[in-house]
């Protein structure tokens, strides 16, 4: 009987530790946060221009043409990595930027630095639009398809790897799909 009080509470924390160690090792990618607006129009927000860049809203995101819209910084030190990155497909697709709580003269002094790859390019200086299209932060990049509906959303850093293997295949569907 003693032996059983004593083996018990391991038997059931060595039982729990298996469950947690089951749950917490299911595969699931922890980065991948769902979008409630996957196949939903794109936020109804107009985002004036920076700088000389034109701004862009809900007609220029429903006009047909598939388009990489991406939520950046000139404070935010993953922008600076994934950015490079958008001029690899420049031409490809229209991209569009989201300069996110940010000034005019810092962002305009980050794309002068790192070049502008960027179609259109709005500014969201209080965070308004991040809210609208559900940012949790930057960088986070999105595929809206020809109709305006979001059809990818991705949380983090825009790798070689991410772009070639996550974000094109989407892009790339979307424009098969009757849209440019």
């Amino acid at each position: 009987m003693s032996r059983l009080v004593i083996l018990l509470p391991l038997v059931v924390v060595l039982a729990l530790s298996a469950l947690f160690f089951v749950r917490l090792d299911n595969g699931d990618d922890p980065s991948h946060i769902p979008s409630v607006l996957i196949g939903k129009p794109a936020p109804q927000v107009t985002l004036a221009g920076l700088g000389a860049a034109p701004g862009f809203g809900p007609a220029e995101l429903a006009d047909g043409r598939v388009k990489i819209v991406n939520f950046w910084a000139s404070w935010c030190g993953p922008c600076r990595i994934e950015h490079p990155i958008f001029a690899t497909v420049k031409g490809q697709v229209d991209l569009y930027g989201i300069a996110y709580k940010d000034k005019t003269e810092q962002a305009l002094g980050f794309l002068d630095e790192l070049g502008n790859a960027f179609d259109r390019i709005g500014i969201d200086p209080e965070g308004r639009a991040g809210i609208e299209w559900g940012l949790s932060g930057v960088p986070e990049t999105y595929v809206v398809d020809g109709q305006g509906r979001i059809v990818l959303k991705h949380i983090g850093v825009v790798t070689p790897e991410a772009l070639r293997d996550e974000i094109m295949p989407v892009v790339a569907a979307a424009q098969r799909a009757g849209t440019k």
